[in-house]
């Protein structure tokens, strides 16, 4: 949709008195799986420099008639333990993977796992964006899903969304699974 497009959509639900439904969404990973590069696809900026994040990126990302707001946290190993700081009232976690980083591959499972197990997610969705799917050496969502063990997340709703957040293919996809799953049911 055009800016033009979304300016006039924004106008009509002013004029009809709509309200705008805020979700908090907490977006992590490890360092360098493109979390900050995804939330720049999100907020339709540019993504060609991109630095470490320290500390944390906040924006808010209207989607869907809904304002999207986004915590983008580092994911430095000494960055990590401050994560559980800033879940508390998340409507939904965002879990970002370098598919082509086979290597961390056991590394990131653990902290999604221990992510899961935190009290203020009890309960919250997932999104898995199993990124990176540009590069020739990454591996299928369908592969990381089954190295994270998804299948055995029962207590709440997740989808794993292959995706290429440089080229943002797959980023819309989620986006969509976001607002026609999670959203709804804050209603």
């Amino acid at each position: 949709m055009g800016e033009a497009q979304k300016g006039l959509l924004s106008v009509i639900e002013k004029l009809k008195g709509s309200t705008e439904q805020e979700v908090r969404i907490v977006l992590l990973g490890l360092d360098n799986a493109g979390k900050t590069t995804l939330l720049k696809s999100l907020a339709s900026e540019d993504v060609s420099t991109i630095t470490p994040t320290q500390g944390f990126n906040i924006k808010s990302v209207a989607s869907h008639g809904m304002k999207l707001n986004v915590w983008d946290i580092g994911g430095q190993r000494k960055i990590r333990p401050f994560w559980k700081k800033y879940l508390e009232n998340t409507d939904l976690l965002i879990y970002v993977i370098d598919s082509a980083d086979k290597k961390r591959f056991e590394e990131t499972g653990l902290e999604l796992s221990e992510l899961i197990d935190e009290e203020n997610l009890k309960g919250v969705p997932v999104l898995i964006f199993a990124n990176k799917q540009d590069l020739a050496t990454s591996s299928p969502a369908s592969e990381v899903a089954e190295g994270l063990n998804l299948h055995t997340y029962r207590d709440r709703e997740w989808q794993i969304q292959a995706c290429s957040a440089v080229s943002g293919e797959g980023v819309q996809d989620g986006m969509n699974w976001i607002c026609n799953n999670i959203v709804n049911k804050k209603k």
